[in-house]
């Protein structure tokens, strides 16, 4: 285990018993300090739901519930996310990329859709079938032909064997009740279907923020680790984009947070193409 690994795991644990001891938050910082309340989580996920239907509402674990959410609203998750290329073979146009925040100096965070660049995906391939109507002027006694039953049964192509196979990601986002901000995890799946191993999910991590800003721990609603943007940072970087939409002459709801949110963390999975309605613009 390296030595940032090791920091992760101890701070993982010194936060889950700070997490038990903070106070559900009740008043509204959205604004002045880029967190929200559970009650603001809730309904900045029912507008997600209601805008990007491949993300649902998951109830969780039953000895896993927070009751500061509801029952069935403990968190937002999406299933068979496609994942078609590797970070490595990413070159993005420093001309397009915006830096979100840069003020201490760590890097910041990278807006990688700031003038709505179009990148080209591999599109899925699916074969035609082609029949041929053309029939011969003579007609063939098929007794003549000798052919078996066997022989008349004609192939069929299985759709599955024309389209191109791709890894897949399950994302779910959680509420952090420490950091007061909503927290995304991940899994993923190779192009069989198996589970992709810690080194394989990290080929799909900007390596920019791979064991910096993302940890495998246990999911805080499911009984499984899984890979999880840390949000240590989270609510700084939201209540900058806050401040800058607003002082290009727009104010940013509560509502849309979680939008915005889905926004700025493709910095750190640039090619995992998941629902965030890309005609949403800051």
């Amino acid at each position: 285990m390296s030595l940032q690994n090791a920091w992760n795991s101890v701070k993982s644990v010194g936060l889950d018993v700070a997490e038990s001891l903070t106070p559900v938050l009740k008043t509204s910082k959205f604004r002045e300090t880029g967190v929200l309340t559970p009650d603001e989580f809730v309904f900045a996920g029912d507008h997600l739901v209601s805008t990007c239907p491949t993300w649902k509402w998951g109830s969780g674990e039953s000895d896993k519930l927070k009751p500061y959410l509801p029952k069935d609203k403990q968190f937002l998750i999406t299933k068979s996310v496609p994942c078609h290329r590797r970070c490595k073979d990413i070159e993005y146009n420093n001309a397009f990329e915006k830096l979100v925040d840069d003020e201490d100096g760590d890097g910041g965070w990278v807006d990688t859709h700031h003038g709505e660049v179009t990148e080209n995906v591999d599109a899925v391939e699916v074969a035609e079938a082609v029949v041929s109507d053309e029939s011969d002027d003579e007609a063939l006694d098929m007794e003549d032909m000798n052919l078996e039953d066997e022989d008349l049964v004609v192939p069929v192509q299985r759709m599955d064997d024309s389209i191109k196979k791709t890894r897949t990601y399950d994302l779910s986002i959680t509420y952090d009740k420490y950091y007061q901000t909503p927290r995304l995890w991940l899994t993923g799946y190779n192009e069989e279907g198996l589970p992709l191993n810690k080194d394989r999910i990290f080929e799909d991590l900007s390596q920019e923020h791979a064991n910096k800003t993302v940890t495998f721990e246990q999911h805080s609603s499911l009984n499984s680790q899984q890979c999880s943007v840390h949000p240590c940072r989270h609510a700084e970087v939201m209540k900058k984009l806050i401040q800058t939409v607003q002082e290009g002459g727009r104010v940013l709801e509560v509502h849309e947070y979680i939008l915005i949110f889905l926004k700025f963390i493709q910095a750190v999975i640039p090619t995992i193409e998941y629902d965030f309605t890309k005609s949403f613009h800051l």
